[in-house]
């Protein structure tokens, strides 16, 4: 390879790794860029929160005010539909149908201006969604505000995973990258404890405190972008040869030779201006085993059902007859499982791998989601008219926080990880706005259909979702390969040793060449 730079030990899948470690200045911006997950993170603890507050709940939803109420006062009333309603889960849903709209559009804000500032527009954006929901006064303005709320997500969802994967070196990718996640719970956990808090604020306004707070992460991502670097290959994406070979010297260290590194950067980002529209290029057989990657995994990750859990954690609790009080600590459990346990998959992603954390996790899902099922379907039935005591409903939070232990740990983090690190560079943007594209467009449908869902399939829904996870743990078994270690440059190889994806890599000779150009450093 030219410029005459050593690699370093070899890696996990037996391909080199460049030299350079971990710096203080790559620390602090992954950490600043991951505060992006903050917002996102906050917003699903949030709302489910509010949602099972009486105050907004009689301002702004009567109806289902009323349904709650009268199911909590008449003896054998209905749990499971005690909060169906179209209007009540439009609050929570419509956020997602406006990230998925921006996320297609982020894609080329992240592109053209680069990584940091589709994160600012994003924040700013986020940020007058917080104003409107704080100040709502009536369903429209809190529909605005959450659609507001929505753009941001999108373009922080769409920029942060790039960026972190882009900053990070390659033995240490997943930890990084997974730092994103780690936000993500972090704003739940918070989301969840100051619900708790507001809910007892005498005056019932305690609900407006709760949607607001969600400005200080958006604040901290905002000026924090303004202070970011940008990363080396979004710098050689624009042309700009000379800023991205002092950043990636700043990046990997002062005295560490990055040249063998730079030299395929460079490849890489020639390859990525030569292609006009990577929203067709993306279509390429070539590049097929990375769109499908983009577009399954997310799809799968909606379909374990963490939703019903985050989401509507305090809602779900109180049609199973826990308190006000009680639904909302037990939301906050949960939260600190989730966030506990992503912390383990931040320490162990580079270490044991992605596919070991995936099969794993999605086992001991299946195993938990059925258990929440057989103890709910046990007690409530089919006609959800018994009480559940204290004993058995600490049963239910049990065998949930399983769930979410083992989902944290595993699908949470990396169906973020996994279709950010396996773009090419050329079609990066674009892979990474279909990911949240369809992230989105599964969340919004899982949060709309949940409640109805509940009401009509009752404790078979938990079984429902368990039965998807099984399949989408067979999918990572057969098609998903190994990426720890392997430089995000060096993707394209990964493909072509995997049993099935090969015959898509190999197949291509202009995907073929473009692959041996990067593995030896050619221009």
């Amino acid at each position: 390879m030219p410029g005459g730079g050593a690699m370093v030990a070899a890696s996990g899948a037996g391909r080199p790794e460049y030299p350079g470690g971990l710096t203080m200045f790559v620390s602090m911006a992954c950490l600043v860029a991951a505060t992006g997950g903050l917002i996102f993170g906050y917003d699903i603890g949030v709302s489910g929160g509010v949602t099972s507050m009486d105050p907004f709940l009689s301002r702004f939803f009567p109806s289902v005010y009323r349904a709650q109420s009268a199911a909590a006062a008449a003896a054998g009333g209905n749990q499971y539909c005690r909060f169906d309603s179209q209007l009540l889960t439009m609050f929570t849903s419509s956020l997602y149908l406006a990230a998925l709209a921006s996320s297609l559009g982020a894609a080329t804000v992240t592109r053209v201006a680069g990584r940091k500032w589709s994160m600012f527009a994003g924040g700013l954006v986020f940020l007058a969604g917080c104003a409107l929901n704080g100040a709502a006064a009536n369903v429209a303005m809190l529909i605005v505000g959450r659609v507001l709320l929505g753009v941001g997500i999108g373009f922080a969802n769409q920029s942060v995973p790039v960026y972190l994967s882009e900053m990070a070196p390659a033995r240490m990718r997943g930890m990084l990258n997974n730092g994103f996640q780690m936000m993500i719970t972090t704003g739940v956990l918070a989301a969840n404890l100051i619900n708790y808090g507001t809910a007892r604020i005498a005056g019932g306004w305690g609900w407006r405190l709760s949607l607001a707070l969600a400005a200080v992460p958006a604040a901290v991502m905002t000026a924090g972008a303004l202070f970011l670097p940008e990363t080396p290959n979004s710098l050689l994406e624009r042309g700009r040869r000379g800023e991205a070979r002092r950043m990636l010297q700043r990046v990997r260290g002062e005295g560490v030779d990055v040249e063998d590194e730079y030299n395929d950067l460079v490849a890489a980002g020639e390859a990525s201006r030569a292609v006009a529209s990577p929203w067709r290029d993306i279509l390429r057989r070539r590049n097929r085993p990375p769109l499908v990657m983009a577009v399954a995994i997310p799809l799968f990750q909606q379909l374990t059902g963490i939703n019903v859990i985050m989401f509507y954690a305090p809602v779900l609790f109180r049609t199973l007859g826990f308190g006000g009080g009680a639904s909302l600590m037990s939301a906050v459990i949960t939260g600190g499982v989730n966030t506990a346990a992503t912390l383990v998959s931040v320490l162990a992603v580079d270490r044991v791998g992605r596919r070991a954390l995936f099969l794993e996790g999605g086992a001991q899902m299946v195993a938990s989601q059925a258990a929440v099922g057989a103890l709910i379907g046990a007690r409530l039935g089919w006609s959800g008219t018994a009480a559940i005591p204290a004993g058995y409903a600490a049963a239910v939070v049990a065998a949930m926080c399983v769930y979410v232990a083992a989902f944290a740990w595993s699908w949470g983090p990396l169906a973020w990880l996994v279709p950010s690190e396996v773009m090419p560079l050329e079609v990066r943007p674009a892979g990474q706005s279909i990911t949240v594209a369809v992230n989105m467009a599964m969340t919004f449908a899982v949060a709309q259909a949940f409640l109805p869902l509940l009401c009509r399939l009752r404790f078979v829904l938990f079984f429902f979702f368990a039965g998807w996870v099984a399949a989408m743990t067979a999918f990572v078994a057969l098609f998903v390969p190994e990426t720890k270690g392997v430089p995000i440059e060096d993707m394209a190889a990964v493909w072509s040793d995997h049993w099935y994806w090969k015959r898509f890599v190999d197949g291509d000779g202009d995907g073929a060449r473009r692959r041996g150009d990067i593995e030896m450093g050619h221009k």
